[in-house]
């Protein structure tokens, strides 16, 4: 009987090779899916209106042949043998830089589903992407996330992003809140100003619609700014992700 598991196990991984690596699909609408707010266990959800500037630090973990052929939250069919992941916020079709603090390697995943839903994970990786850097036998690890952008739908064989030289040094600062409405926004960064002494609204137009984005601090490295998030008492912070300022 164990020889058959093998074999059946085996077999298996050998049609990796069938399987699309990134699962590319060219349709833009699909991007759109699973884009609306959402509840899960009782704590509410809301995706990204963009990814640019989207740095996070957490844990990975990654999920297999239980979903393998059940349809993800863009429509796709999830293939444990292609490169996607699974993430709470970050808008659908977005490519995704993962690198694994634990043992340097790194990997780029699209985000076609929505999870993981355990406290304390920030991304569900494929299996593909998770033997990549080295976490199937562990499971988990601490990784460091950084949102790339979108395949040029005119090739399938260039990237349409460009990630910067260097995190180490810079301008970051805490995105805690984004808002259809600019009133709502200066409130917020009113209040956060009073409580954090630095706080900033940055305007930007995503598919025609207009969002104000509220962020906390100004932090000269990406360290810095994680190391406040991580460990600030107050959970705008803590709920709230680093990015680039400008």
């Amino acid at each position: 009987m164990y020889r058959v598991f093998l074999l059946f196990f085996i077999i298996l991984l050998s049609a990796c090779g069938a399987h699309e690596r990134y699962a590319y699909r060219s349709d833009p609408a699909s991007m759109h899916k699973g884009q609306k707010p959402y509840t899960i266990n009782g704590e509410r959800y809301e995706p990204l209106s963009s990814h640019e500037g989207f740095v996070q630090s957490g844990i990975a973990s990654w999920y297999g042949s239980d979903f393998h052929g059940k349809q993800t939250s863009n429509g796709d069919k999830y293939d444990m043998y292609a490169m996607t992941a699974a993430h709470k916020t970050l808008p659908l079709g977005v490519y995704v830089k993962v690198h694994n603090l634990d043992n340097g390697r790194e990997t780029v995943v699209r985000i076609n589903d929505r999870g993981p839903f355990v406290a304390g994970r920030i991304i569900d990786l494929s299996y593909s992407a998770a033997k990549d850097i080295g976490i199937v036998e562990d499971g988990t690890a601490k990784v460091m996330i950084e949102a790339l952008g979108y395949l040029d739908d005119n090739t399938k064989t260039g990237m349409a992003y460009r990630a910067p030289a260097s995190y180490d040094k810079g301008s970051f600062g805490i995105q805690v809140g984004a808002f259809g409405q600019f009133d709502n926004a200066r409130r917020l960064a009113s209040n956060v100003k009073q409580r954090y002494g630095t706080s900033s609204i940055r305007e930007a137009i995503v598919n025609g619609t207009r969002y104000y984005r509220v962020r906390a601090g100004n932090f000269t490295s990406l360290k810095e700014a994680e190391q406040a998030r991580e460990h600030s008492p107050d959970s705008l912070l803590t709920r709230g992700f680093v990015v680039a300022l400008d």
